[in-house]
């Protein structure tokens, strides 16, 4: 996408952004036992942190102690959706609220999580509040109900998304970004984190198996197994990756959605639905993986790229997603896509991590 300076990326004014921030810690059987039983623990906490946020004006707060992983997504429709690892959450930040207290009653939890969803208008240039804001929240709960327990940890997730192709549909209107790191610009704006903390930036897209693809591909789908259909794609992939000076990458096509962690905090690691990928963002090694399955022809493939500390430069990861945008133009303009009527989404991610 051309831009007046290598340093800014120009991202279609559809973009919507969304920003969350969850806290966990893993409850003590101390802090069970202050308790008649685990629901009337659950609740004690609930009523506490919803009165906090109500002080703090937060408005869309949720206790989850049930051990599963919250995912989080737009939707003009507010949904809270469950599945045995998941519990995803959609919502508009503009208006829609809520204050939920959600978990098992039958066992204790291992990780009692408080997800806080960012709401208004223009989330990226609040952001910063909005992270002190929750920090005053978790201070206060680790203060009183949760004087004696272990420290919480704190996950700042931010994301832009939109579609590449949103000019070939007549959206012509873009904005400049620079993309600081979230330290840098909460520092700036006063809101003060921890020196020892952790910071991943990243990139997903998709591309949909549809109809035109196989008709394209059929020769590749019509194999014994579909290792060739993928091994395709995985190299057209990683040639790009290659040319544009991304070194960190992976493309997942086994039916799992893709969780991206820094490998500081987190390992590689899997199930049926979920497929952590840990990358080494401070090194000079080139990290590409691929997860398929050859005897499953999956709906999506999924695509990761991340940046290493050195693609910030200081100044922003504007460079970086110039490089992704060609990277991703190049490796889809063979294909059967047809720009003015399907979207191809992509995220932009940036996340901190501390404890509080």
């Amino acid at each position: 996408m051309a831009s007046l300076s290598q340093h800014r990326v120009y991202i279609p004014t559809t973009a919507r952004a969304n920003q969350y921030i969850l806290a966990e810690f893993v409850p003590s059987a101390d802090l069970y036992a202050r308790f008649s039983n685990i629901q009337q623990c659950y609740e004690r906490l609930a009523r506490q942190l919803f009165a906090s946020c109500d002080e703090y004006e937060l408005h869309n707060v949720h206790l989850i102690a049930n051990d599963k992983l919250p995912i989080v997504r737009f939707h003009e429709e507010s949904y809270c959706l469950q599945t045995e690892k998941q519990i995803l959450f959609f919502y508009n930040p503009r208006y829609h609220e809520a204050h939920k207290c959600i978990y098992d009653s039958n066992q204790p939890s291992k990780k009692i999580r408080l997800l806080f969803l960012a709401t208004g208008d223009d989330l990226r240039a609040n952001a910063a509040i909005f992270h002190s804001r929750v920090k005053k929240v978790l201070t206060h709960l680790h203060d009183t109900l949760l004087v004696d327990e272990t420290e919480i940890k704190v996950r700042d997730h931010q994301h832009l998304t939109y579609d590449l192709f949103a000019k070939a549909k007549g959206n012509k209107e873009s904005y400049g970004y620079k993309l600081r790191g979230l330290y840098q610009r909460y520092q700036s704006r006063h809101c003060l984190l921890p020196t020892e903390h952790n910071e991943i930036t990243y990139t997903t897209f998709s591309i949909p198996i549809t109809r035109s693809l196989k008709t394209q591909f059929h020769q590749l789908l019509n194999g014994p197994n579909y290792s060739e259909f993928y091994q395709h794609f995985y190299d057209a992939f990683i040639q790009q990756c290659a040319a544009k000076n991304l070194h960190l990458a992976a493309m997942v096509a086994n039916g799992t959605m893709p969780i991206i962690r820094n490998s500081k905090t987190d390992n590689n690691d899997g199930n049926q639905e979920l497929q952590k990928l840990s990358f080494i963002t401070d090194g000079e090694t080139t990290q590409y993986s691929h997860y398929w399955h050859d005897e499953k022809l999956v709906e999506s493939l999924h695509f990761v790229i991340v940046a290493s500390e050195k693609d910030e430069q200081g100044v922003g990861h504007g460079r970086f997603m110039n490089q992704v945008e060609n990277m991703i133009r190049t490796l889809v303009e063979p294909l059967a896509i047809n720009k003015e009527r399907q979207d191809l989404t992509v995220r932009f991610f940036q996340h901190i991590n501390h404890y509080l």
